[in-house]
């Protein structure tokens, strides 16, 4: 009886040590499991974060790019108004030295005009004191 009793403790021990086997296999095999199922959520979520770090990246950049796009078309048009300004500045400018100079030949030919009419007006003055004298 003892020994029979040995046995079933003997079957139960070696029994009950292949369930543990068992069981820590399929303990090993669920925790294989569910670290791979881990991994691939960390590396769809490691994605993600990237795609979404690059979006924000290219978002950026394209703000920045618009920023100097704008900043430089600012640029373009102010230097565009100074050239404006400046021409305008440079033809008032000539404007006003050429009516300067065109007044000046004026007054010269008006002066050389009444010398001419001068001269003239004394050569007939002469003429006709010569002719009265002649009479």
């Amino acid at each position: 009886h003892e020994r029979e009793h040995d046995r079933e403790i003997s079957e139960l021990i070696t029994k009950h040590e292949e369930e543990m086997e068992k069981l820590c296999a399929e303990l090993n095999k669920e925790q294989q499991h569910l670290l791979d199922e881990l991994r691939q959520q960390m590396a769809a979520t490691h994605k993600a974060e990237i795609e979404q770090a690059q979006l924000q990246s290219q978002t950026l950049h394209s703000l920045e790019l618009e920023a100097l796009r704008l900043s430089l078309n600012n640029m373009h048009t102010s230097q565009l108004e100074l050239t404006q300004s400046n021409l305008r500045k440079e033809k008032e400018t000539a404007l006003v030295e050429l009516r300067e100079m065109l007044n000046d030949k004026r007054a010269q030919e008006v002066a050389i005009l009444q010398s001419r009419h001068q001269l003239e007006w004394e050569k007939i003055k002469e003429q006709c004191l010569k002719e009265k004298d002649d009479l």
